[in-house]
Formats: structure tokens, sequence, C-alpha cells
């Protein structure tokens, strides 16, 4: 290699030496080619041969000692705990990644691709976990691997990683991890990438995400399945009542209608983070509806700032073969989305106490679980670290994202270990991840590179040293 580069630019180009000599791309068809879907228990083996196969054979490569961890919530997927300490003096950096996906879909996909083998089309990289979680985390285990060879082998901070096998079915025993495991995962900053950027062409750090929490609204009329002309005007038809409870919780233009559910006012410092970013514009983009949601908002504030509650789906009678009878019973699963400050750990009681009032009270509610929003500080002094690396690295700025618009399990890392969590996302919102025909960009891997190895070298540098000293 030149030596006239400097060190940080020599890590740099050992890390997208990997997609020339094509090495990334045959570590992940690998990794893409192992079925590892948390949803299915006959994959349970897989689930935890990626993490013996894949995970403990590189990082013990890089100086990690590696610890499987067995699930607290007995019958879930192991995790593991990977330490390369330098020196316990030095700074500690966390990292993390998930490495199951969802199911395949394997007869939806385009024509001739197929999810479990990678599949180049037009600078897109095509297979299930592409974007969600493997194609993410193998970028920055490359650029890490890049760094420690730039820098001889040292360093200069230590590094932890923790890798789950079970974040697409809700990150069962992770957060019970972190409070078991706190000692062994102490850091200073930790860092992962997961997600999509705010679009392709704009680098993004983000800070945290907005919480979720579903819930099924049902009824049960007793009466079964009952003709509609012998019985219909007499008997409850379950379905017309679901609708109308709904309704006093949404509007027809997606407007939450209840106090309780609605997000706290959008500060101005957060405003002027997200006013004008943009949403949508790209060709495989939705058409975004500017009346949807509320009112007074830019699409920025919409997604990124408030609450949103969707209907996930809903079940009555059937529609392929509809039959002349008022259906026995109606079902529907909503989900909030909600910023940090929304009271959502007394929606179960504000939601009962709503539906009684409005003279629903022989609906069933019940809770299907949630995620505690999260959003570090932008001041924060490891965002503008990780902020000035990035854009030294490619030569522009990469936009701050103060939460995700989705869901991730950062209280684990930002509650259980009170640490600040700076997210660098390589991948882009019409990723299709959890869909048929998911995807990583050619490019947008090049750049996560290029960042991730700048970053992990500037770590290693004296001004990430006075950052934890600042700390300390």
């Amino acid at each position: 290699m030149d030596r006239s580069l400097s060190g940080r630019e020599r890590a740099l180009k050992l890390a997208t030496d990997t997609l020339t000599d094509g090495t990334f791309y045959d570590t992940l068809a690998r990794r893409v080619a192992m079925k590892t879907v948390s949803q299915d228990p006959a994959r349970q083996a897989t689930l935890h041969d990626y993490l013996t196969q894949e995970m403990v054979p590189l990082l013990s490569k890089l100086g990690f000692a590696c610890d499987i961890i067995d699930n607290p919530q007995p019958g879930r997927p192991p995790l593991l705990i990977g330490q390369r300490i330098e020196d316990p003096a030095c700074s500690t950096l966390l990292l993390y990644g998930h490495g199951d996906v969802t199911d395949g879909q394997e007869t939806t996909w385009a024509e001739g691709i197929d999810p479990w083998t990678l599949t180049f089309i037009d600078g897109r990289v095509y297979g299930r976990g592409t974007a969600d979680n493997k194609g993410q985390h193998s970028v920055n285990l490359a650029a890490l691997e890049a760094v420690i060879k730039a820098r001889d082998g040292k360093l200069g901070y230590n590094v932890k990683i923790l890798f789950e096998m079970s974040e697409e079915i809700g990150s069962p025993g992770l957060e019970e991890t972190c409070l078991a495991y706190q000692e062994a995962l102490a850091a200073d900053l930790f860092l992962a990438s997961d997600g999509p950027r705010i679009r392709a062409d704009m680098p993004t750090l983000f800070l945290g995400s907005r919480g979720v929490v579903q819930f099924k609204l049902g009824l049960n009329t007793g009466n079964g399945g009952r003709h509609s002309g012998n019985w219909g005007g007499v008997i409850t038809n379950p379905a017309v009542v679901l609708c109308n409870a709904i309704a006093t919780l949404l509007s027809n233009e997606g407007r939450i209608q209840v106090d309780f559910l609605k997000a706290p006012a959008i500060t101005e410092e957060l405003a002027q983070l997200i006013r004008e970013l943009p949403v949508g514009g790209d060709s495989t983009d939705p058409a975004i509806n500017k009346n949807w949601g509320e009112k007074g908002l830019t699409n920025g504030e919409r997604l990124y700032g408030t609450n949103t509650l969707e209907i996930l789906g809903m079940s009555a009678g059937r529609t392929d073969k509809p039959v002349g009878a008022i259906p026995a019973n109606a079902e529907a699963v909503l989900q909030l989305r909600f910023v940090k400050g929304s009271a959502w750990q007394a929606l179960e009681e504000n939601l009962r106490a709503h539906l009684d009032a409005h003279g629903y009270g022989d609906l069933t509610l019940e809770m299907l679980g949630g995620y505690a929003a999260t959003r570090l500080d932008p001041s924060h002094p490891w965002v503008g670290f990780v902020a000035e690396s990035a854009q030294k690295s490619l030569g522009q700025p990469a936009h701050i994202l103060p939460n995700l618009g989705g869901t991730i399990p950062n209280h684990c890392f930002s509650d259980a270990l009170n640490l600040p969590t700076v997210w660098l996302p390589h991948s882009y919102p019409s990723c299709n991840q959890h869909a048929p025909d998911e995807h990583l960009l050619e490019n947008v891997v090049e750049q996560g590179l290029k960042m991730a190895a700048g970053v992990f070298w500037d770590l290693g540098e004296a001004q990430a040293h006075t950052l934890t000293t600042q700390k300390a």
C-alpha cells in the first residue's frame, strides 16, 4: 500500500478495498445464506450457528474474547458478548448487531431473485438481511478489521460488542442481559448501525428512536355467525362496534383524537433539526399525503417529532368469500409510535377508561408489549465527535436526526447501560426491509465503510481520549 497515505487514509482504503477484492460481498453472501429467521422455531440451531460459525471466528481473529450467553428468557435465542481490552484505563466503545432476520417470503420476490442468495442489479444488492441487519453489521466489522490492520494491531482504546439473535421478535432478553452484564458491557460510547438514513443521498446519524406499543381490541358477542337477513338490525354487529370505537381514537385523516395518545409539544431546538428534513421523493418511495396526520407540521416534524397511531390489521368475517352473515367476532391490532416524553406507560389504563366512558366497555383490550422512546441530547460531545469524523471521511456533512421514526431497542443501551448512543445507518428508507426484494445500495455500503473506518480510527486519537477524560 502507498506509504505516503496517512494512517487514517490507509484505514479507509483498506476498508473499501474489501469491495474491490470481493471479500466484503463474499462474506455477506455467506451470512445471508444462513436462514436465521427468529420467527421460525425450526431455525433455533441456525441462530446459534450464526454466532458460533460467523461471529466468534472473526471476533477471535480480531482479538476479542467471546462468550455465548444463554438468553434470560427460556427458549429464546442466545446472545454473544465480546471484549477486546487493550488497557482498562483507555476509553471503551460498545458495538451492537443482530443476526436474525424476518421470514424469507421466497415466492414473492422479483423474478430471478432468491432471498438467500446475493443478487446484484443496477447498484442494488438483494438478499434477506442485507439491510436488516447482516449488511449493516458486516460494514462495521469490516471497517473495524481494516483499522486494526492500519494501526498494526493496536487501536488505542477498548472495544466490546453485544450480538443478539432475536431482534425481529422484539429482542426478548436483551434488556435483562444488559442489566445482568452491566460491568462486562460498561463503555464510554455506544455506536451501532440499524434502520435507514433519512434518504439514500443523505449520510445520517440518529440518536435514539420513537418508542412503540401495540394493543389488540376485540369483541365477541357470543352469538356466533348469524344470517344477516334473519337477525340483522336486532343483534350486535361486532365489526360495526369496533370501527366506531377506533373512530374515537383516530380521525379519517389519521389524526389522533385523544390527548393521552398525543406527543408533547415539539421544542424549537428539536424543530430546527427536523423541520426541513426531506421525507420521500425517491422513485421507489410511497406517495406522501400532505393532509394526513397532525395539522400545522412539516413532513419532518410529523415523522420524527410526534406520535402516530396506526391500524396494523383488522378482521371480521371474510372478504375473499363473503357470506350473508353478521360476523361472530371482530378484532384489530393497533400500534402507537411515540416520542420521548409521551405517557406511554399509562396507555392501558387510559385506553380502558376511554373505551368505558364512550360506551365500549364490552371491547376487550390486550396489550402486546413495546419499547420506550429514547433520544440523546444532540449537543452531547460524542455526537459532535462522530459527526465531525463522518464529514472528514466523506467530504460532506452527516445529518443529525434526533430520533428514528421507527423503533429499535435503544433503551437497552441508553437506559439500562446509561450510555450515550449514536447510530450510523448504512441503509435507506426504501430498502424493503421485512418485505420482498430487501436490498442495500452499493454506493451507501462504500460510504458506510468509509464512515465506520473513520470513526474507529478517530477513537484512537487524542480528541477521543479528551472526551473520555472529561467524562471521568
